[in-house]
């Protein structure tokens, strides 16, 4: 089984751990209404997906 000869420094161990980041979702323009949205999913303001409609979307409220 393999063991450390020596132990591993904190500078060695976080230097590994130096990309664990969070990174933005990419985000695409809907064809159809120009508005943003996940790549390869339906349009959440419109409801298409490649030029055809795929779920109903409700209007939404203008707040007086």
């Amino acid at each position: 089984m393999a063991v450390p000869k020596k132990k591993t420094s904190k500078a060695r161990r976080d230097k590994r751990r130096a990309n664990w980041k969070l990174v933005a979702p990419t985000l695409g323009e809907c064809s159809r209404c120009h508005g943003t949205k996940l790549p390869h999913q339906a349009c959440p303001h419109c409801g298409y997906y490649k030029g055809r409609q795929v779920i109903q979307v409700e209007a939404k409220k203008k707040r007086a």
